[in-house]
């Protein structure tokens, strides 16, 4: 968490800064407005429970999308939440996700954006002496602002919260571990 916050004022200011330069250029005005994407995430996990698989971790993300408009975008990713828990139960979870993205332009800079959609996502977990798989899927929702640094490329500061289950079927007959799947990261994103 030390390292995440110097990395996320650095690329405000830095996304600030380009917004300032853009502002005083001349903006041409076929800009992209739909078409294919593509971005990455880095960032910090909060994994909270009621067990031992509370913790933090760092989190990255590879984003495919469409826009299909300057407002909607039809977006997927694969997301790997690294490994977490403690000595007695840790798990690693990994994922596919499928979501609606809606943006609203605030200038010619500057988006803020939400979205929802739903995650597959499989873990491989320890607990004591048991260990084993679990497929299963859960819905998501986030938010978060882009500053564009060109026409086609974009920085990003987001927060999504994942709604995970983790049932360890071998464990005991009612082995469902509630858990929650905070993260919060940086990002860019290239529109072809």
């Amino acid at each position: 968490m030390k390292f995440f916050i110097p990395v996320i004022a650095g690329s405000i200011a830095l996304a600030s800064f380009s917004v300032a330069v853009q502002a005083d250029s001349s903006i041409d005005s076929t800009e992209n407005n739909s078409g294919f994407y593509v971005g990455g995430n880095y960032g910090y996990l909060k994994v909270e429970s009621d067990d031992d698989f509370d913790d933090s971790n760092d989190v990255s993300q590879g984003i495919i999308g469409y826009r299909l408009n300057p407002f909607i975008a039809l977006e997927s990713s694969y997301i790997n939440f690294g490994r977490y828990g403690s000595d007695l139960a840790n798990a690693e979870t990994t994922g596919y996700t499928a979501a609606v993205k809606g943006t609203i332009p605030l200038s010619q800079t500057v988006e803020v954006f939400a979205k929802a959609g739903q995650l597959w996502h499989e873990t491989d977990y320890n607990v004591t002496s048991f260990s084993g798989s679990s497929d299963d899927k859960s819905l998501f929702a986030g938010a978060g602002v882009n500053f564009k640094v060109t026409e086609n490329f974009l920085v990003n500061a987001q927060y999504t919260w994942y709604d995970v289950d983790l049932e360890a079927d071998n464990v005991s007959s009612d082995s469902k571990f509630e858990t929650d799947f905070n993260q919060a990261s940086v990002g860019a994103e290239y529109r072809f």
